[in-house]
């Protein structure tokens, strides 16, 4: 890991670009000489590290005695497209413009995406727990579908946050099954990309015994600021 740039927030909090091989993350870090317990936090469907509501969020948690890493997905942020990457958006874009069934299309796309970020995330998770500002335990928040391989094949993360707003391709849905580990699942009930009735199916075949549903009025953007002050809260009874 080689950190490329370094700055001090008005809220005390260290944000540090980082590299690790072709991943480029960003690390904030909270103003206190113990080591912090890390938050995983990735954007749904491989949106950039960058986006504005992901670093509020990642601030607020870092203010609050948390370390919170994020990455570039492959094809996302920074990094490169392929030709497949571009034409699998263009293709979204137009099915989600028609009125069509954009289902397959997701398939297609957010399936491999899982598929090649999930290795980064434990190589990154590898390189973080390294550090001596940060100690354990972990947690995980945002992108549910990433979310869901990396509670079932990282035994190093002991909590999640999912964002139900996302696609999940159906070899996460299946997978789900095996969650589990204490669970925080976020649901826009007007979410107009993502069908509520599979939002709730997906919850109740989560296999772990503990899992709270919170569900806001709204679209997909409108998750209340309050549920970034909840996760805390829920994040402190299992990190901290």
């Amino acid at each position: 890991m080689r950190f490329t740039s370094e700055q001090r927030l008005d809220d005390g909090v260290l944000a540090r670009e980082f590299t690790l091989g072709e991943t480029p993350g960003t690390l904030w870090t909270p103003e206190s000489a113990a080591p912090a317990p890390l938050i995983l936090m990735a954007h749904n469907n491989g949106l950039p590290k960058a986006e504005p509501r992901l670093v509020a969020r990642a601030r607020h948690s870092a203010a609050h005695g948390y370390a919170v890493a994020s990455i570039d997905a492959p094809g996302c942020g920074d990094r490169p497209r392929s030709a497949a990457d571009e034409q699998a958006r263009a293709d979204l874009r137009r099915a989600m413009q028609a009125g069509e069934p954009a289902d397959e299309i997701f398939e297609s796309f957010i399936g491999p995406l899982v598929e090649k970020a999930v290795p980064e995330w434990r190589a990154t998770l590898d390189a973080l727990l390294a550090l001596p500002e940060i100690g354990g335990p972990v947690g995980y928040s945002g992108w549910t579908a990433v979310g869901i391989r990396l509670a079932v094949t990282e035994p190093r993360i002991a909590a999640a946050g999912f964002f139900a707003g996302g696609y999940v391709p159906r070899a996460q849905r299946e997978e789900a099954r095996q969650v589990t580990i204490p669970l925080l699942f976020l649901l826009q009930w007007d979410d107009e990309g993502n069908p509520r009735r599979r939002a709730l199916d997906l919850f109740d075949t989560f296999g772990t015994r503990e899992k709270t549903l919170h569900a806001n009025l709204g679209g997909h953007t409108g998750t209340p600021w309050f549920e970034v002050e909840d996760g805390n809260r829920f994040f402190g009874r299992h990190l901290k």
